[in-house]
């Protein structure tokens, strides 16, 4: 029954997909759906995108194994990353009627930056995805009972967000979402009633919490080095992921500004509250399996949740369960499919080949679909056994460092310059490689916030300096043409 039930929603899902993919015609529609969508889907999508596998799997995990200081990067910097994005910059780049946010940086600062950062935004996909596919593998690998290998079932989930995703775009990413929601808000709140009643009660799991030292959020100690790790490990998704494609065409679908705005924010506050339920379904299976977990923890804590629903809960809920957890997989993946894809022929393809018809864009942004899903599949394949946390938090360092600055100076500050944003892009992701580089650096300071400390100064040295330098210029002139009246 539950092989069953998962082959017909991968069906039902494609189905969706396609169906949605009828309202495609131009690049527009493909992109950011015709930029039509209303408040619950724009809601929807921007749940079900960052509600991936790290959520169910990678958040769980940490969790388990630490307290909430170790997951301060996904839920708490994730959750605060949709509610900025609605606060602070849905509205001002709404209005600017874009279709990627690199056609952004081409409008503010010029071509050269415009590669660049659509360059660093593509780059920074990588890691994302590949937890996806790698958390698709290793659902196949439990429901098959390992008949199917994880590398396999890499293959076969990642093939079946390929169909729906390459012919529908937005369109289709944005309708499966919309039903995708639906199943992970339904599944993971029977599977946490289930679990708690399993523990003895909701209380009881949190009373254990408690006592285990599991709220524990922010360092126990005062060394200020744990601190500054602390605050960097917090902005890494808070802030990094801010200058991303999937996260802008979100905005950029809305059907209006007031539409972008409030999509992200209650988007972001909805993906905190849901992201509380893996944590305490985990938390209830160490209690309900006190034999099993510790070897599961030692061995492997993304395991925990799946086993607790395999071996102690019935079929009925390990068909929500694993429903739930393809929702979010595949929502994830088709959003981080389809945005750096849309990047790549939007501003840098059409650089190399200016004066492509929108059908040759359409085309393109097709074939980049399928072209970046098999680069990312043979990634992850050999990427295998990183924890999938670690690929998603990992993934959002290169925009922090590269990306992130020129895009809030360029909206809040009049005086961002082409020449600072150059210099903001060189320091920041020279100084993060210096910091990877270098033995014991990394180690002593978090090489994400020497990045974007150093990329601030770039920003404000590269546009200050020259105006600076041309001011005291122009004060020399007048002071000499006055010495000679």
């Amino acid at each position: 029954m539950l092989i069953t039930f998962i082959v017909l929603y991968l069906l039902g899902s494609v189905a969706i997909g396609l169906f949605a993919a009828r309202r495609v015609h131009n690049t527009a529609d493909y992109a950011v759906a015709g930029r039509s969508l209303p408040l619950a889907v724009v809601i929807a999508t921007t749940f079900a995108t960052w509600f991936g596998s790290e959520t169910v799997l990678g958040v769980s995990a940490r969790f388990v194994s630490g307290n909430l200081g170790a997951v301060v990067e996904d839920p708490f910097g994730a959750s605060m990353c949709l509610i900025l994005v609605g606060l602070f910059f849905a509205y001002k780049l709404y209005q600017k009627n874009l279709i990627t946010l690199g056609d952004y940086y081409r409008q503010r600062y010029g071509k050269s930056i415009e590669v660049v950062c659509s360059t660093i935004i593509i780059f920074s996909y990588l890691g994302w995805v590949a937890a996806q596919i790698t958390a698709l593998g290793l659902v196949f690998n439990l429901l098959s009972q390992g008949a199917i290998s994880i590398s396999m079932g890499m293959v076969i989930g990642t093939s079946v967000v390929l169909v729906y995703t390459l012919y529908g775009g937005m369109w289709s990413v944005a309708m499966t979402d919309f039903v995708q929601m639906i199943v992970i808000g339904v599944g993971l709140v029977l599977i946490a009633w289930f679990a708690a009643d399993l523990a003895g009660g909701a209380g009881k799991v949190i009373e254990y919490a408690a006592r285990e030292g599991k709220f524990q959020f922010f360092p126990a100690s005062s060394d200020g080095k744990e601190w500054v790790f602390f605050f960097a490990a917090a902005i890494t998704m808070m802030l990094g992921s801010i200058p991303q494609q999937d996260v802008f065409q979100r905005v950029m679908s809305s059907r209006d500004a007031k539409t972008a705005v409030r999509g992200p924010v209650i988007g972001g506050t909805l993906y905190f509250l849901f992201a509380l339920i893996p944590m305490f379904v985990v938390t209830a299976a160490v209690m309900v399996m006190p034999d099993v977990a510790p070897a599961l923890l030692q061995d492997d804590p993304q395991k925990v949740l799946p086993t607790l629903v395999m071996e102690k809960m019935p079929v009925i809920l390990q068909v929500a369960f694993f429903g739930a957890l393809l929702s979010a997989i595949m929502s994830t993946a088709s959003a981080t499919l389809l945005a750096p894809s849309t990047t790549f022929v939007e501003n840098i393809l059409r650089n190399i080949k200016p004066g492509m018809s929108d059908q040759a864009t359409l085309r393109a942004m097709r074939i980049s679909v399928l072209v970046f899903t098999v680069c990312v599949l043979l990634y992850a394949i050999t990427m295998q056994g990183t924890s999938i946390y670690e690929l998603v938090s990992g993934a959002y360092q290169v925009p922090l460092v590269g990306a992130f600055t020129p895009l809030v100076f360029g909206l809040y500050w009049k005086r961002a310059t082409t020449q600072g944003a150059i210099m903001s892009v060189v320091l920041g992701l020279g100084t993060w490689l210096l910091f990877i580089a270098v033995p014991g650096w990394a180690d002593a300071f978090p090489q994400q916030l020497a990045g974007l400390l150093a990329a601030i100064t770039g920003m404000l040295a590269g546009s200050l300096m020259p105006q600076f330098m041309a001011d005291h210029k122009g004060h020399v002139h007048h002071f000499e043409g006055s010495a000679s009246a």
